[in-house]
C-alpha cells in the first residue's frame, strides 16, 4: 500500500515530464526550439520532435504564404497629381531564425513590411506621371517596388512574393470635380448633336420642300400640256364635224347655247324676235326670256 502511494507520484511527474519533452510540427508550420529565450534548434520537417522539459519552449510559424493588406495611401505622382492606392503584398517566411531575431512575430513583421511598401510606393510611384500609373506600365513599376522591397524584407527572413495595387483612385475631391467637368463636357457634346441633329433636319425638310414644289410644278405642267392636248384634239373633232355637216354643227352648239343661258340665275335677257339666236325656235321666237 505504501509503494503505491510513492509511486503514483512517481508516474505522475514521469508522464509530465514525457508531455513536456515531445512537440509535433504541422505541415503549415515550421519551429524554433528555444532554451530561456536563446534560440537552439530550427526545426522545418513536420512530425514528432523532442525538447527538454521545462527547459526549452518552441515558436511556431506559419510556413504558408501570408497576406499583407496595406491601408490606403496618398500618393503625388510625378505631375503632382494626388491619387489613392490601395496595395497589397504576399509574403512567407524562409528564414525562420533570421525572422524570430530581427522581429519576433507575425504582427511586427506585418507593421515593418508594410511600412516598407508604402515607402517604396511613394518613391516608385512619385517618380511617374498620373497617366504611367493607369497604363499598362503599372505592372512595370510594381515589379520595381517588388524588387526593391525583397531586398530589404530578406534582412527578416522574409521572402516577397508578390506586390499589387488593388485600386489607385484619386481623392474625393479630385473625383467629384472631374465627375462634375466630365458632366459639363458630356452635356456640351450633347447640346452639339442636338445642334447638328436639328441642321440635318431642317436641311431635310427644305430639301423635300423643294422636291414636292418641283414634283407640283412638273405634274401642273404636265397636266396642262395634257388639257391643251385635248383641247386641240377636242376642236380638231369638232372642226372636222363642221366641215362634214355645218348645220347640225350649228344646231348643236345653239342647244348648248341654250342650256347655258337659259337655264338658272336670275338674269333677264330681252333680245330682238328676228335674232340669230332663236333661229331654231321658228318664225314665232320669243320676246323675252328669263334664265330659270
Amino acid at each position: 500500500m505504501k509503494v503505491s502511494k510513492f509511486l503514483l507520484p512517481i508516474i505522475i511527474v514521469l508522464g509530465v515530464t514525457v508531455f513536456q519533452s515531445i512537440f509535433i510540427v504541422q505541415e503549415i508550420n515550421q519551429a524554433i526550439v528555444l532554451q530561456f529565450g536563446d534560440p537552439k534548434k530550427i526545426i522545418k520537417k513536420s512530425g514528432l520532435n523532442f525538447k527538454l522539459p521545462f527547459i526549452q519552449n518552441v515558436a511556431y510559424l506559419d510556413k504558408r504564404v501570408l497576406n499583407l493588406d496595406n491601408p490606403p495611401e496618398e500618393v503625388i505622382a510625378a505631375d503632382q497629381k494626388r491619387l489613392i492606392v490601395d496595395a497589397f503584398a504576399r509574403f512567407k517566411i524562409i528564414d525562420p531564425l533570421k525572422f524570430y531575431i530581427s522581429v519576433g512575430n507575425e504582427r511586427v513583421a506585418r507593421q515593418r513590411l508594410a511600412t516598407i511598401i508604402n515607402s517604396r510606393i511613394r518613391g516608385v510611384l512619385g517618380r511617374q506621371d498620373l497617366a504611367t500609373l493607369l497604363s499598362k506600365d503599372r505592372a512595370k513599376q510594381m515589379s520595381i517596388i517588388q524588387n526593391d522591397v525583397n531586398r530589404e524584407a530578406q534582412n527578416f527572413g522574409i521572402e516577397i512574393v508578390d506586390v499589387r495595387i488593388k485600386r489607385a483612385d484619386l481623392p474625393q475631391a479630385n473625383s467629384d470635380a472631374i465627375y462634375a467637368r466630365m458632366q459639363t463636357e458630356r452635356q456640351r457634346e450633347a447640346k452639339e448633336f442636338r445642334a447638328q441633329g436639328a441642321e440635318i433636319a431642317t436641311k431635310i425638310r427644305s430639301t423635300a420642300d423643294k422636291e414636292v414644289t418641283v414634283i407640283l410644278a412638273n405634274a401642273k405642267k404636265k397636266s396642262e400640256i395634257m388639257k391643251g392636248e385635248g383641247d386641240g384634239q377636242r376642236n380638231k373633232i369638232f372642226a372636222n364635224a363642221f366641215g362634214r355637216d355645218p348645220s347640225f354643227f350649228s344646231f348643236y352648239r345653239a342647244m348648248q347655247s341654250y342650256e347655258k343661258s337659259l337655264i338658272g340665275g336670275d338674269t333677264s335677257l330681252i333680245l330682238s324676235p328676228d335674232s340669230d339666236f332663236f333661229k331654231f325656235f321658228g318664225k314665232s321666237g320669243l320676246i323675252k326670256s328669263k334664265k330659270n
